[in-house]
């Protein structure tokens, strides 16, 4: 019996870090994406602080660059950071 619950412990520990994993590797396009594309992929970003990313782009435009994204209520520095290698703007090829 505690060579099987080793095993379930072991398999539950893998797919978990290859879900964290993948999660790191998602990228997002904030001029693109819907809100719940960037609820899926940015940490810290849940439904409502998506549709506020939304709202702000409909109303400003396009982001020009990622830093812009602190002028969207509820999105601050740290989250911005925990998330700028997740953060894609088109047209700024490679720029962060």
């Amino acid at each position: 019996m505690n060579t099987i619950r080793t095993i379930l412990i072991a398999l539950v520990l893998s797919i978990s870090l290859s879900q964290a994993a993948l999660a790191e590797e998602m990228t997002v396009d904030i001029n693109t994406a819907s809100a719940e594309q960037l609820a899926e992929a940015l940490d810290g970003v849940g439904p409502a602080k998506a549709e506020a990313i939304v709202a702000y782009r409909d109303a400003n435009g396009e982001f020009e660059h990622i830093d812009e994204l602190v002028n969207v209520r509820g999105i601050g520095l740290r989250t911005l950071e925990s998330n700028r290698e997740r953060i894609e703007v088109s047209g700024e090829a490679g720029e962060r």
